[in-house]
């Protein structure tokens, strides 16, 4: 359809994997796919792993989209069959010809159909390494390619695993940077490919490209979509991350492992080295509580470039920034609590700290909006970025409204992340019949007597976190307690300066 047939057309931003996908069949990394998996496709992948023309694929590659837009779209008329997909800032970047549409969920629809471009798409950091599949395989020269998923800084280890893997098949180094989410330990995809080009000079010549890669929680559906990504690129090998598998692409290789050895300050295999004179790589979470107390990576283990971009880009705990979000029913002590841990930090002077107090939200940020779980969802995503933007510039953010629902908590845990802050949630567990006791509002019994509606633990439920780092109960506790316990948390695990 042309361009100017689009102008009426509805518009609509997908969600973050939903646009790392679409970029991925927009560049031609996802062929044979041309566009979002309509209901044949997705039954036929669910019953036989494959699609409904027999070809493999590894997991859905899916769109959903509001019902209240799905609903509108006449798919008889083919003037009104296109919704324009855009980015966050509401700029286009491509058009789906919609040929399925079907509920998915309370207020969504799937919808399939084949995806075009519209524009070039292109901005944002890094761009020069967003290259298609047909441009990196005109870079790459003939013969073995290996292919690596740098998912994560790449150490002494992991390069002399390259360097062996590219001298033994006489290959060319293609690594491949997925910048799709926050990698491990919440390193934002810039971070990580600056941790990349620091190891630059440390591995064989190599062709670097990001690619908009993202976990979606199947470990092994995961890699089978990896592996076929990286043959699109021109991949023969892949050298296994750890959960890599082979699904018909490149040949997937299992380095053995290494240790260092303190003889001569090479890396070799780990079992032709005594035991006595050799040191073990260190693990993912052992780098990350060295970085989160301030202490350098060694650099037997981590090269000096590499340690120092890490450092600048996951300073320790008491200098980076955290949301702390108390969750709880009205009058279970989240604000009282909040107030408190405030006024501490506040005198210390340990932490600049800015309070979003459930009420003052309402009447500043979500004026208007009612108590639908919509609504509900809508406030906490606006507390959520607000509290994310404040910890991305190293502040806390102390967040205490009701919070209710489990996916709009974990929606927030995630700007968090994606913000490279930290994020602890508190469970202010106060009973139901202490909180109605309390009844400072009023509200609780309002709504016994039927005047108002959607009060969470009446008539809306309160979903109970499952994940939250710390609960406590002021009907168990004193304020001056209550406050204690979070503030004796922050700072057991670094996130506040210990009291001298």
């Amino acid at each position: 359809m042309p361009d100017e047939m689009l102008r009426d057309a509805p518009a609509y931003n997908p969600r973050p994997g939903e646009l790392a996908d679409l970029e991925l069949l927009l560049t031609g990394a996802y062929a044979p796919l041309t566009g979002f998996l309509g209901r044949a496709d997705l039954t036929a992948l669910q019953r036989r792993g494959r699609l409904a023309d027999g070809t493999p694929w590894p997991l859905p590659v899916t769109l959903e989209i509001p019902e209240s837009l799905a609903l509108g779209l006449v798919l008889e008329d083919p003037t009104q069959r296109s919704v324009v997909l855009t980015d966050q800032e509401g700029a286009p970047i491509a058009a789906i010809e919609v040929g399925d549409a079907w509920p998915t969920r309370e207020g969504r629809y799937g919808v399939g159909g084949v995806v075009r471009q519209i524009g070039d798409g292109r901005h944002g950091p890094f761009q020069r390494l967003r290259r298609t599949p047909a441009e990196v395989r005109e870079l790459l020269p003939p013969g073995r390619v290996l292919g690596v998923v740098a998912d994560r800084p790449l150490h002494r280890p992991q390069l002399a695993q390259i360097a062996h893997a590219a001298r033994t098949l006489a290959a060319h180094v293609l690594i491949l940077i997925p910048v799709g989410d926050a990698g491990p330990g919440g390193l934002s995809p810039e971070v990580l490919v600056r941790t990349v080009f620091a190891a630059r000079d440390r591995m064989p010549p190599a062709t670097l490209v990001a690619v908009p890669l993202v976990r979606r929680g199947d470990e092994i559906r995961d890699a089978l979509l990896r592996a076929r990504v990286a043959a699109a690129y021109g991949v023969t090998h892949l050298l296994s991350t750890g959960d890599m598998l082979s699904g018909g692409g490149p040949r997937v290789l299992v380095p053995r492992e290494l240790a260092y050895d303190n003889r001569d300050g090479q890396w070799r295999w780990r079992d032709d080295i005594p035991p006595r004179n050799r040191r073990l790589a260190l693990r993912n979470d052992e780098i990350d509580d060295l970085l989160d107390r301030g202490f350098p990576l060694p650099e037997w283990h981590t090269p000096p470039a590499v340690a120092k971009e890490l450092a600048r880009a996951r300073p320790p705990r008491r200098q980076r920034g955290i949301v702390v979000f108390l969750t709880g029913l009205s009058g279970s002590g989240k604000s009282t609590v909040a107030r408190g841990i405030a006024d501490h930090l506040r005198e210390t002077g340990d932490r600049t700290v800015t309070l979003l107090d459930g009420d003052v939200v309402r009447r500043e940020l979500s004026a208007g909006l009612g108590f639908s779980k919509e609504d509900r969802d809508l406030n906490i995503r606006r507390i959520g970025w607000v509290a994310a933007e404040v910890a991305r510039h190293r502040g806390m953010a102390l967040c205490c409204p009701i919070a209710p629902y489990a996916e709009a908590r974990k929606t927030a845990r995630e700007m968090a992340t994606l913000a490279g802050a930290g994020f602890v949630l508190v469970h202010v567990a106060t009973p139901l019949e202490v909180c109605e006791q309390r009844d400072r509002k009023g509200l609780y019994a309002k709504a016994r007597a039927g005047l108002i509606k959607g009060m969470t633990g009446i008539d809306d439920p309160y979903e109970t976190p499952r994940d939250a780092e710390l609960t406590i109960d002021t009907s168990t506790l004193s304020v001056d307690e209550a406050v204690g316990t979070v503030l004796d948390y922050l700072t057991e695990t670094g996130w506040v300066e210990p009291k001298h």
